[in-house]
Formats: structure tokens, C-alpha cells, sequence
């Protein structure tokens, strides 16, 4: 059987996912947190296990969820997609890094419309997800979408209902192309959500289920739950006014510019990034990790693990339409990064 689609069917199957590869034994690692990076985790940790023997106990709970684990110091290392300030890590005295590049993507369900096959602007879409355009044939959608039959239906919009860095990103989109939406909703892991329409659903697992569940529904999920259920997307104007897809390409466009260090914790924001083929909502997924690590056997499997998929994981990363981190920035978050843990 296809391994891929196995742990993705798996993914979107759980509305909270964990992963254990193989039998937990004393050196396995443990982490939770984002459900973003869960699938490629999910695949390196099956590979890794295989050529090692550590596995790997992932619970794919939400990055705030994620961030509660590691701060109560249940779990080897947090995983976030919102990234935490150079203060809250000096305070909790723990270092981050970024482990993996993908982008959040708005689906939807509407009848006779594939894939790519409507677009939008940052703007109009955040009306639509403040509810003040509350039809798909708006004259303001229908304006983009010239010659497509749009239907009389009200806009579901679907969030997601925990804590997540996947809202974080979107939501930070949406502050940076709407100032309607940066000064009524703002960004956040988890904000008011102002469409009377407005459902909720637990990981991006459940924003998947329930955005194909319910006709007219729109939401935003990480793009290896949209390929995954072969679910439609708004192809969206980015910031050089191209309407651009997302797949790995158009992330790693946007990442291409990225100076990783001139944030501390390296939290860089990556929406709205200049380029003709940047996918306006791109971002890493990022890793929590003590420099006083209690357990610092624990703490070295960890790093084992990382330096093992940055190094062989490439293609899987790829496969899933992620974008594995470059070389060069690997080897200086060995360096500047890793260096702090104590061993």
C-alpha cells in the first residue's frame, strides 16, 4: 500500500492525532504540538525508526497546545507554527528553530468548481471571512472571476476551533492585505471570529472534514490536507499582484528572501512576501527546545532525529508538497542553535 497516502488517510482520519512509531521504549522521543508539520513528521519518523530503531510519539494537538506540553516539560520538544518572541524564550530559557516550510491555503466546497479554478485578493477574502461578503456570487468575488457561473449560497466559514499556529498564519495574512481586518480581528493562535456563519473544528484535520462536509463552506488548512482530499482552493493575488497556486514552488518563492536571523528565535514572518511566484501565506513550522533540557539523553535524540531528516529527508518533504530548509541554513541552526542544548 502507498505509505504516503496510508499516514495521510490516518491524518485526516483523527481529529487529535498521535503518532507512535514502533513499541515506546526509553530512548524514543517525545513531542507535541502543530498539526501542520504532522505529516512529513509522520514520514520521516517512519524512516527514521527503520534505519535506527528510535521511534518517535508525536501528538499532533495544535502549536498552543504544543507550547503548554513543553513548558510543562511533558514532552522532549514543542512544535509551533507561531512562533514564540526572543523574550518568552529567554524567560522559559529554551531556543527555537524552524524545521520545515509549507503554506496555508483557503478551500472550499462549491459544486463544478475544480482546484485553482476561482481567485481572489487578500482584501476580498478577508471580507469573506469577516462575514460582510456573505454570498459566493458577491459582485466583488464575481468581479475576479469573470465568465464562472458563481451560485446564490451563503459562505460557511470554517476555523479552527483549538489554539494553532496555522490560524496564527492566516490570521497574520489577513492583518497585512485587510487594515479592516488587522483593526477589528487582529492575528492570533486563536481570535474572535467575526462571520455569523463561523464554525469551528479541532486541528486541521477537522477544518478538512468539516470545509467537505458542509456546501458553501470556505476555511484554510495546511496545503498536505488540501492535496490530500483533493479539495478545491482559491488561487490568491500575492503581493506583486500575480494570482499564483500553491504547491512547493510558489513556498519556497516566498522563503527564498527570508534572513532568518534578523528575528531572535528566528520567528520571521513570511506572508506577503515580495516575488512574482510567492505564495502570500507561507511559513515554517518551528521547534521548542530546552537549553537545560531535564532529561538530556532525551534532548539528544531529538537533535539526532532533526539532523538525520534535514540531511535524508528531503524528498520526502518534497513528495508532500513541503519545502525542506536548504542546506546552508541547517547547518548554521546546528550551529548557532543547537550549540545552546546542553549535552
Amino acid at each position: 500500500m502507498n505509505t504516503k497516502r496510508t499516514l495521510l488517510k490516518s491524518v485526516a482520519a483523527a481529529a487529535l492525532a498521535t503518532l507512535a512509531i514502533g513499541a515506546a521504549h526509553a530512548a524514543d522521543i517525545t513531542g507535541a504540538g502543530a498539526t501542520f508539520p504532522f505529516p512529513i513528521y509522520a514520514k520521516w519518523a517512519e524512516a527514521y525508526k527503520k534505519e535506527t530503531g528510535v521511534g518517535l510519539n508525536y501528538q499532533s494537538i495544535g502549536s498552543s497546545g504544543g507550547l503548554r506540553q513543553i513548558r510543562a516539560k511533558t514532552v522532549a520538544f514543542g512544535a509551533s507554527d507561531a512562533p514564540v518572541s526572543g523574550a518568552d524564550l529567554d524567560k522559559d530559557g529554551m531556543v527555537q528553530f524552524p524545521a520545515i516550510i509549507g503554506g496555508t491555503v483557503p478551500v472550499f466546497n462549491l459544486d463544478g468548481f475544480k482546484p485553482g479554478e476561482l481567485r481572489v485578493t487578500g482584501p476580498v477574502l478577508a471580507e469573506m471571512f469577516m462575514g460582510s461578503i456573505s454570498k459566493w456570487n458577491d459582485p466583488k468575488i464575481a468581479a475576479l472571476n469573470p465568465g464562472k457561473t458563481l451560485p446564490d449560497q451563503t459562505i460557511t466559514v470554517v476555523h479552527r476551533a483549538d489554539g494553532s499556529g496555522t490560524t496564527f498564519n492566516f490570521t497574520d495574512y489577513l492583518s497585512a492585505v485587510s487594515k479592516p481586518w488587522a483593526d477589528s480581528v487582529g492575528k492570533g493562535a486563536a481570535v474572535k471570529w467575526p462571520a455569523p456563519t463561523s464554525v469551528g473544528g479541532k486541528g486541521n484535520e477537522g477544518v478538512a472534514a468539516n470545509v467537505n462536509r458542509v456546501k458553501g463552506a470556505l476555511g484554510y488548512v495546511e496545503y498536505a490536507y488540501t492535496k490530500k482530499n483533493n479539495m478545491p482552493f482559491l488561487q490568491l493575488q500575492n503581493a506583486d499582484g500575480k494570482y499564483v497556486s500553491p504547491d512547493d514552488k510558489t513556498f519556497a518563492a516566498a522563503a527564498a528572501g527570508v534572513d532568518w536571523f534578523s528575528v531572535p528565535g528566528m520567528g520571521v514572518s513570511m506572508v506577503n512576501a515580495k516575488g512574482a511566484d510567492s505564495w502570500p501565506i507561507s511559513t515554517a513550522s518551528f521547534i521548542l527546545m530546552y537549553k537545560q533540557p531535564q532529561d538530556k539523553a532525551q534532548s539528544a535524540e531529538v537533535l539526532k532525529f532533526f539532523d538525520w531528516s534535514f540531511k535524508n529527508g528531503k524528498q520526502m518533504a518534497a513528495d508532500l508538497d513541503y519545502v525542506p530548509l536548504p542546506d546552508s541554513l541547517t547547518t548554521q541552526i546546528r550551529s548557532k542553535v543547537w550549540s545552546q542544548i546542553a549535552k
